[in-house]
């Protein structure tokens, strides 16, 4: 038994129809480097983490979110082990 479409309705596209030129831009070459400087802030760590945020010019934006959740953590991690620091006897 095949399945049909339904009634007034047309079977789903198999292929992507061609960007028109209204959304061209959209989705183009990736975004020009933003140039963003991080200052130093005088803590090794949370530089290093900072560090690779300006690391991101050049990478493709598909790949930000996991440069965002990793300096997330680092700095998490860091923010954490000074609350310990401060209770520690």
């Amino acid at each position: 038994m095949s399945e049909q479409p339904p009634a007034g309705g047309a079977a789903e596209p198999t292929e992507l129809a061609p960007a028109t030129p209204e959304f061209a831009p959209m989705w183009g070459p990736e975004p020009e480097a933003l140039g963003v400087e991080v200052e130093p802030t005088g803590h090794p760590g949370v530089d290093a983490a900072l560090g690779l945020l300006g690391r991101l010019d050049g990478v493709p934006t598909t790949e930000h979110a996991a440069v965002y959740e990793n300096v997330q953590q680092s700095l998490s991690t860091i923010l954490g082990s000074l609350d310990d620091s401060l209770t520690a006897p």
